[in-house]
């Protein structure tokens, strides 16, 4: 795992064995991530998305805790996946990182609880895997404009950008930041080093929710 200049994202570069057959590598192991981040990948849902050239998903993050951890993995075809810290108060807030994610070189990215993240398909039927620590709660997950100017996202410019209504709708982060619906980062460093000390809550549970209550419902 490969520490990307925003704190809580890394960059997974696994050696991809080739011969006559095909090829073989590890796309995830999680001793590796857990090294890195000092604490497991609590996986609550899995997620496949095929996307036609120029999709752009994102950006996305949800509230902090519990948030939603992401390992982003692109099986056919190619995207450029971007990370943005949207975390109110961090030393790298507004920094936007982008890695190419492909079935050639087989990168992988991790972006911690609190850290925005985004794609474009850069070729047709691009698919991508997510392992997610939390499962998809609407009520909980927010959007930034993709194309806002004070973020400055690289996109291709040779490639026309497809969005959803909602994520076409999406507020700047000026905006965002002015309705209070960024996580803070100090909230962030606390949930991570709760993280760090108890491990991930059981898949689908807020952080801090008994697990007796939960198992009644």
């Amino acid at each position: 795992m490969r520490q990307l200049s925003i704190p809580g994202a890394w960059v997974h570069e696994p050696e991809v064995i080739t011969d006559s057959r095909g090829s073989f590598h590890e796309w995830f192991r999680a001793s590796d991530l857990d090294a890195a981040q000092g604490h497991p990948l609590g996986l609550a849902q899995a997620n496949f998305s095929t996307s036609a050239l120029g999709t752009l998903r994102g950006i996305h993050f949800a509230d902090v805790p519990p948030g939603q951890a992401k390992y982003v993995k692109c099986v056919r075809g190619a995207v450029l996946d971007v990370i943005v810290d949207v975390r109110a108060g961090s030393p790298t807030y507004r920094r936007w990182e982008g890695v190419r994610l492909d079935d050639s070189g087989h990168r992988a990215v991790y972006l911690a609880e609190g850290l925005g993240h985004a794609f474009m398909a850069l070729t047709d039927d691009a698919c991508v895997l997510y392992l997610c620590s939390q499962g998809y709660a609407p009520t909980r997950e927010h959007g930034i404009d993709p194309f806002d100017a004070e973020l400055g996202i690289e996109w291709p410019r040779d490639i026309a950008p497809l969005l959803s209504g909602k994520d076409a709708a999406a507020p700047s982060l000026a905006e965002a930041e002015e309705r209070g619906l960024l996580p803070s980062y100090a909230e962030c460093e606390a949930y991570y080093a709760r993280l760090r000390t108890t491990g991930p809550p059981p898949a689908g549970m807020r952080a801090g929710e008994p697990a007796l209550i939960r198992a009644g419902r």
